[in-house]
């Protein structure tokens, strides 16, 4: 159930995130509370995640599929540009991800 917990939290943060982009700058004041209220919705459940899985390892997953997704996103929704750089970036995250999940406290 933890892990579903986290799956929730991360599927928040992306969509509090998104929400905050379309939001411009808080310009469209709902969209900026929604992108709020998103991400409040995110740290709650995520306070739960740590309860069961150890800080280190959830914030790595957390963090590292939030930034990869938000990032693929970013080039489909908003038509942000991306370089060779970026994706290897991207590829290091998510290998430091499987590593910690491998191999980090708790295993």
């Amino acid at each position: 159930m933890t892990y579903i917990y986290l799956a929730l939290a991360i599927l928040l943060e992306i969509i509090g995130t998104s929400l905050l982009k379309a939001s411009q700058g808080f310009s469209k004041l709902a969209l900026g509370i929604a992108a709020l209220l998103t991400l409040c919705a995110c740290f709650l459940i995520f306070s739960q995640v740590l309860k069961g899985i150890n800080l280190g390892v959830a914030y790595a997953i957390w963090s590292g599929v939030g930034i990869v997704v938000t990032t693929i996103l970013g080039i489909y929704l908003w038509k942000e540009s991306t370089n060779l750089m970026t994706l290897f970036g991207i590829a290091l995250i998510l290998v430091g991800v499987v590593i910690v999940n491998l191999y980090g406290s708790g295993h």
